[in-house]
């Protein structure tokens, strides 16, 4: 036989009623009562100290203090350098527009539909490029965009006729926001835009790898050449990243630079000779009337420096100097 505390919340709540309790007819009581109702927990008011720290310290305003906030997170090594130069790239954004990016329109490399086969067959061969715009009688009249892979159908097929594998052609205007043309690009699933003027005559083209590059870099393929400004980057308040793998050549074309390029194939080869061993994150070496500070460092190697001006109280010492940063 069970025994029933005196203290047992139920026996009580049946005492208060009047009437006998007992297990069956608790067990029937909760079958029949209704769902105790859920009302959704209202928000918690902030408290006094919530709104002391929202009074010292005060949300970002505006694109400014956003940018000069990434710089200070890289500064205490929250981020890499690469992450800050993309979130840059992503707030540039919607400050550019086509007409800043597109490849002009005498750059352009294009198809006449009225070339015979094996000269088209050349240039695509040549160039390496998957979409062609396809002209007829003059640049500024295009009449449809060819894929690379297309033009081999006619390989197999003679008979067929170019313009049947031809594709719509996407205009734009030369004011189109980066932004706005990227989300075209992925809702329309189109790859290449042609550039108009305000007169309607051919500017240019546009790609979304030209788009990307804006927020990622320079996007090189197997058939590209080593660019210089692949690995030096400008960033929003005037500094410079530099590759610990650039080309030394690469460096003096971006930074006007005069050094020796024979002995040493990257930059980091010729700081480290300077200094004697790899430098680690902070210490610096001043090059030429650059200072070069190691921003990353992984794996025996530095990643990414950080370049600026050489302080111009410094500038007249005669021996570039090899320090550290930090206290």
């Amino acid at each position: 036989m069970i025994a029933w505390r005196e203290d047992c919340p139920s026996r009580a709540v049946a005492r208060q009623a009047g009437r006998v309790f007992s297990p069956v007819s608790s067990l029937s009581a909760l079958a029949v009562s209704e769902p105790p109702s859920f009302k959704p927990a209202l928000k918690s008011e902030r408290t006094l100290w919530d709104r002391i720290l929202e009074f010292v310290s005060p949300g970002l305003d505006s694109r400014d203090e956003l940018i000069e906030a990434l710089a200070q997170a890289e500064d205490r090594h929250l981020i890499e350098p690469e992450s800050r130069a993309m979130l840059e790239g992503v707030l540039r954004l919607a400050d550019l527009t086509a007409g800043d990016v597109m490849v002009a329109a005498p750059r352009m490399d294009v198809l006449d539909i009225r070339a015979p086969y094996e000269s088209l067959l050349a240039l695509v061969i040549d160039t390496a490029h998957s979409r062609f715009p396809v002209i007829e009688d003059s640049r500024d009249h295009i009449i449809g965009i060819l894929m690379a892979k297309d033009l081999l159908k006619l390989q197999r097929s003679p008979e067929l006729n170019l313009r049947t594998l031809l594709r719509p052609a996407v205009f734009v205007p030369e004011s189109k926001r980066l932004n706005e043309l990227l989300r075209d690009f992925r809702s329309n699933r189109n790859h290449l835009a042609i550039v108009i003027d305000e007169f309607g005559n051919t500017a240019g083209l546009i790609t979304i790898e030209d788009v990307l590059e804006e927020i990622v870099g320079e996007i090189e393929d197997e058939f590209d050449d080593s660019q210089a400004e692949a690995s030096v980057y400008t960033l929003a308040d005037g500094t410079l990243r530099v590759a610990g793998d650039a080309s030394v050549a690469a460096v003096n074309e971006a930074l006007s630079l005069n050094c020796p390029d024979d002995e040493f194939d990257t930059i980091g080869g010729l700081l480290s000779d300077r200094l004697g061993r790899v430098p680690r994150r902070g210490e610096w070496v001043d090059l030429q009337g650059w200072r070069f500070t190691v921003m990353w460092a992984r794996g025996g190697a530095v990643r990414w420096y950080r370049v600026v001006r050489r302080p111009d109280d410094e500038a007249a010492a005669k021996p570039e100097p090899v320090g550290n940063s930090g206290p």
